[in-house]
């Protein structure tokens, strides 16, 4: 069986997006999917969404992580997704739609920026040495010099499936703060094992992470990725975090059609 895929990418994490509102993806595949994602032999990419029908918003998001798997919530997935959505004609400039961590509602400009909102975020637990907080997916956050040389795979690797986080494990971001409402980060994303050039729950954890340990008292922040620029905004109350909004560019890169 053929069938017709759509590759999306923002700010360097790149997606492949297939329309299954007819419902005939295998969705139990995790080696097909596996396969799609493989940049060697398939057609490769940071992870892999289906749009899938919803009875109650304009279309459910299904992820996948690179190595097969159903994932947790995905920042920047979700945007290409509400830009896919808008290609297909299932959407204009606004869309509320369902993920794995509940109901999401974003806005799409005519360049493809999407705000998307994300989760509320309640709990953070703030150390020394780091802090860590769900965003839609788990977060570690810490500050560390020198970041652009930074072994972002190796030490990543070693807190990822440490003691600290268990079987789940957890994604680990790597901070340096730029000025008042500028950080960069680098992050190493579970399920890809590796660093990728964006994440986009990491974005938004980092800029909350940051903004409640008093790095900075600002509620609109700047993320520097490896590949490109992200933004982060939210509301404050008795340290609840709401509002939440992740924006940035959500780009189609190409179509074609793969036999599986």
């Amino acid at each position: 069986m053929q069938i017709e895929f759509y590759k999306y990418q923002g700010t360097g994490n790149d997606f492949v997006m297939i329309d299954n509102r007819a419902g005939i993806f295998p969705k139990e595949n995790t080696e097909l999917v596996a396969h799609l994602c493989d940049r060697r032999f398939g057609i490769g990419a940071d992870g892999l969404i289906l749009l899938d029908t919803d009875a109650d918003t304009d279309f459910r998001m299904v992820y996948y992580n690179s190595d097969g798997n159903l994932s947790s919530m995905c920042g920047n997935g979700g945007r290409c997704l509400v830009a896919f959505a808008k290609k297909l004609n299932i959407i204009q400039n606004e869309t509320t739609f369902i993920a794995s961590d509940g109901l999401h509602y974003a806005t799409v400009s005519e360049e493809n920026i999407v705000s998307l909102q994300m989760i509320d975020v309640t709990e953070i637990k703030n150390t020394s040495e780091y802090s860590f907080l769900n965003t839609g997916s788990p977060h570690h956050v810490q500050l560390v010099a020198d970041l652009e040389n930074y072994n972002v795979k190796e030490n990543g690797a070693t807190i990822r499936y440490g003691d600290l986080y268990g079987k789940e494990g957890s994604n680990i971001n790597f901070v340096k703060k730029i000025n008042e409402n500028t950080f960069s980060l680098r992050t190493y994303e579970r399920g890809v094992e590796g660093e990728t050039l964006a994440c986009g729950t990491g974005a938004t954890a980092v800029a909350i992470a940051m903004n409640a340990t008093g790095q900075t008292n600002l509620n609109a922040i700047n993320l520097n990725v490896e590949g490109g620029k992200l933004s982060v905004s939210f509301d404050i109350e008795n340290g609840k975090y709401t509002n939440v909004f992740l924006k940035g560019p959500a780009e189609f890169v190409y179509k074609g059609r793969i036999e599986i």
